[in-house]
């Protein structure tokens, strides 16, 4: 067995003391925290950030709308050509198709078929070629009549 020193035992403690941590950047922030250093007295320096909260990267967004402002026209987008949209509906009726058929086939909205037979639509080289395969005619390149 361990012994034991002789003389009275004497234990060897020092005081600890804890202290209050300070507060962090987020509670500092906090408008409470504001408002009770406000009423205290206290230096308190406030920045209003610009764009703070939002999802922008870069303030570009002038330059481009000056762009826009400078150009002598508006850039007018190509639209579908007569010839393909007379083209697209003679091949569709001598199917038989509707036009929620046509779009069900080729894997689009009706709303597609639609704009593309009006002359609206904005031309996508791959909504052709589905086009072209269901209807069994050619819709790009040069039309020969």
């Amino acid at each position: 067995m361990p012994t034991r020193p002789a003389g009275p035992i004497a234990q060897d403690w020092e005081p600890v003391v804890l202290h209050k941590s300070k507060p962090k950047a987020q509670v500092l922030r906090d408008q409470k925290a504001v408002n009770q250093a406000l009423r205290a007295g206290a230096q308190v320096q406030t920045v209003k950030k610009f764009d703070g909260g939002t999802n922008k990267k870069s303030p570009a967004t002038a330059v481009y709308a000056r762009k826009l402002d400078e150009a002598e026209q508006p850039a007018a987008l190509d639209r579908v050509a007569p010839e393909v949209r007379q083209l697209i509906q003679k091949a569709r009726i001598d199917k038989k198709l509707s036009q929620a058929d046509l779009a069900k086939q080729i894997n689009e909205r009706p709303q597609v078929v639609q704009e593309y037979e009006n002359g609206k639509a904005v031309p996508n080289q791959a909504v052709f070629a589905k086009m072209e395969r269901v209807l069994g005619v050619k819709l790009r390149g040069k039309v020969h009549k």
